[in-house]
């Protein structure tokens, strides 16, 4: 049998595991959300969240929704890609109130 890693399995652990990935994906799954929003509730800086979101975007994960008021409003959220990630992130959450410490 063999033994070695998917190269798709591979891919998604390398795009998942980068920094902030996971808890951007968590947040959004809260529903459409502005960028400053998602900075304060996340925690993570302006330059790191925006290439994220572009990689996250790259990627289909994320749609980046432009609204043509004033001042312009630019709301994220999931695409149906992203939204298949919510059991995997709901499983993560319970594992670790099951299994972390605080």
């Amino acid at each position: 049998m063999d033994k070695s890693i998917c190269p798709r399995f591979e891919k998604a652990m390398g795009l998942l595991s980068q920094r902030w990935t996971g808890m951007i994906i968590y947040q959004l799954l809260f529903g459409p959300q502005r960028f400053c929003t998602i900075e304060s509730s996340v925690g993570v800086s302006g330059r790191v969240l925006s290439e994220r979101l572009k990689d996250l975007e790259t990627e289909g994960i994320v749609k980046r929704d432009v609204y043509p008021e004033t001042p312009v409003r630019i709301e994220y959220s999931l695409t149906d890609k992203g939204l298949a990630l919510e059991p995997l992130m709901r499983d993560i959450e319970k594992w670790s109130q099951n299994w972390l410490e605080a």
